[in-house]
């Protein structure tokens, strides 16, 4: 997705790096405006984060508002709560599996196919966009404990290279 979206950015690297910003975290391009959900994001604060002048964040949003397939996009963005950190003071288990090759096939079925057959509710599945994290990972969130003895068969699961609990 990103490498269709950067190369309206091209000769901007760093209104590219709003834009990835942008779309790393779900913050959707609205009127002239930038929105985590309904809540609007200062220019000056995209820039703090992006490490860019809030002139710059101007300029990567009239790019994003001027051409259609930018805008398409970038006007439906949602952003997601990860609840990795907040599993362990719920009582859930929170499991990072990290691919041998995030491309790979079916890694979230097997995986998720496994803890099912535990009788274990998922409440929540997230997959990293392989081109927009260099590392990208697949995150679970079990309503239950996951018993010690599933962990080698999840990471004997084709494309999983290692399984960590938070």
């Amino acid at each position: 997705m990103w490498k269709s979206l950067s190369k309206h950015f091209g000769k901007y690297p760093s209104q590219a790096k709003v834009a990835k910003l942008l779309l790393v975290h779900g913050l959707k391009v609205q009127e002239g405006r930038v929105y985590c959900g309904d809540v609007e994001i200062a220019d000056m604060a995209l820039g703090r984060a992006a490490g860019v002048d809030r002139r710059i964040v101007r300029s990567a949003i009239d790019t994003i508002q001027e051409s259609p397939e930018l805008s398409a996009v970038y006007s439906r963005l949602i952003p997601t709560a990860l609840l990795t950190d907040v599993a362990p003071v719920m009582g859930w288990t929170a499991l990072e599996i990290i691919p041998t090759d995030a491309a790979t096939p079916g890694i979230v079925a097997e995986v998720t196919g496994l803890i099912a057959r535990e009788g274990i509710s998922v409440r929540q599945t997230v997959v990293s966009d392989p081109d927009l994290s260099p590392d990208p990972r697949l995150f679970i969130i079990t309503a239950g404990a996951v018993p010690p003895e599933l962990l080698p068969q999840i990471r004997a699961c084709k494309g999983v290279r290692s399984v960590v609990i938070h």
